[in-house]
């Protein structure tokens, strides 16, 4: 007997019970209703373990792309077969149960029941993910969600018409979604997520908190989430840190100091890029994070993957030097070391500290101005061009922003620059720059 057909039977069974003599509590048999209900209810989970639609998120553009719900609905397919078999599997143990009570056939459903739940529960968590971050779609963030969805895109776009050989274009896009109490945070195209019961994640997430899309001007977190994902999606995972080791020990590096340097790399790697992608501004967004208390700042994890923040501005502080900002790099490295004169002695490896502008140097350049056979042989300064120039347009879109008026034709990702020299040059109160930064994004 299948699923459907058990769940029928059952209904027709109990309404015929009820035609010929009203059932009171008293003379209510316990064990029988209860194996036909653990059997209804696991077919019933199933069933409404569905198919995503994306209207059921809205009808805006804000609402999931047809390629993300498309995505997810094939990660749940993939699952759902072992789900119904199980399903199956527990209408017909119910029905042996009913037709010839045993001790070992209640022991053999119970056992079934035990691990079809687990079956259901992994699948639900799943569900529940994804009906999570869509369902946030129709809120009052999604507004703000697509804004940064847009943001993302804008950097993929960038990256892939600016590398130098033919790549397969990633799909979906980026999806952003919003949470409370967490730093930024992303999860890789096609690596194992515990929220998705350590199945495949489909593309990539990146999460924003409340407190930053609340002020957009600190949404350079956005470009250092997306740099995590290029790093992946264009093969570098491996060059970067090779790229890293060879040339500070080609330099005389210590091999420990080396290696603390290589574990940095993603995040470095990340820093970089995002500061290519989006000028000085990612430097002052920088400094939003990791401008915490002394002890915090100067703290070195000897098995931390992210530098040591004290030493992390100083690395874009380099980059933005190389790129042509010499005055803003000497302003920002001032504003920062006034704040942090340097870490107290004997507080952080000494060795560390004074060898750390020379590694600085070299970091930057392997990984932006050297070229990577991954990218069609040209470096990362190559791919994504900025100098003056650009600084310019995103600076004239702040006026414009400020105004009230349409910024022109700048690329979404420079909507976080002119946001931030708006409101760092008081060209307009906070509330109406976040207003005018969404409102902007969102009609793209």
């Amino acid at each position: 007997m299948n699923a459907s057909a058990f769940v029928e039977t059952s209904q027709v069974y109990n309404a015929s019970k009820s035609a010929q003599k009203p059932a009171t509590s008293r003379d209510q048999p316990v064990l029988e209703p209860w194996v036909r209900a653990q059997a209804i209810n696991l077919v019933r989970h199933t069933r409404a373990l569905r198919n995503f639609s994306r209207e059921e998120f809205g009808t805006g553009p804000e609402s999931p792309t047809e390629g993300h719900v498309h995505a997810v609905n094939q990660l749940l397919g993939q699952l759902r077969p072992g789900l119904k078999q199980r399903a199956r599997h527990m209408v017909s143990l119910a029905n042996a149960v009913r037709r010839e009570p045993s001790r070992k056939r209640y022991e053999d459903f119970v056992a079934h029941k035990h691990h079809a739940h687990d079956w259901v529960r992994g699948i639900e968590k799943i569900w529940d993910f994804y009906f999570e971050l869509f369902g946030q779609r129709q809120s009052h963030v999604g507004q703000w969600l697509l804004s940064t969805d847009r943001i993302a895109l804008d950097c993929y776009r960038v990256t892939y018409l600016g590398i130098g050989k033919e790549k397969s274009v990633p799909a979906p896009p980026p999806f952003t979604y919003m949470r409370t109490g967490f730093g930024p945070a992303t999860y890789r195209r096609g690596i194992k997520l515990r929220q998705l019961g350590f199945q495949y994640n489909p593309f990539p997430l990146i999460q924003l908190p409340y407190h930053r899309m609340v002020n957009p001007w600190t949404l350079g977190a956005v470009l250092h989430e997306v740099s995590h994902n290029t790093q992946s999606d264009l093969g570098l995972s491996r060059a970067v840190p090779l790229a890293i080791a060879r040339t500070l020990l080609k330099a005389g590096f210590d091999p420990n100091l080396a290696r603390v340097w290589v574990r940095w790399n993603r995040e470095t790697f990340a820093d970089l890029s995002g500061l290519l992608m989006g000028g000085p501004c990612i430097v002052a967004s920088l400094m939003d994070v990791v401008g915490r208390s002394p002890q915090i700042t100067y703290h070195f994890d000897p098995k931390g993957v992210h530098p040591t923040p004290y030493l992390r501005v100083l690395i874009s502080v380099e980059l933005l030097r190389r790129m042509g900002f010499k005055d803003e790099a000497e302003k920002y490295a001032k504003a920062w070391t006034s704040l942090y004169p340097g870490p107290k002695q004997g507080a952080f490896p000494k060795e560390m500290l004074r060898t750390a502008p020379q590694a600085i140097a070299l970091v930057v350049d392997a990984l932006c101005y050297q070229p990577f056979k991954e990218i069609g042989d040209k470096s990362l300064a190559d791919v994504y061009r900025f100098g003056q120039k650009e600084q310019r347009m995103i600076e004239e879109a702040a006026r414009r922003l400020a105004s009230g008026d349409d910024p022109g034709i700048v690329p979404e990702r420079f909507l976080i620059g002119a946001a931030r020299f708006a409101l760092d040059n008081r060209l307009a109160p906070a509330e109406k720059i976040k207003e005018k930064f969404y409102s902007e994004l969102s009609r793209r």
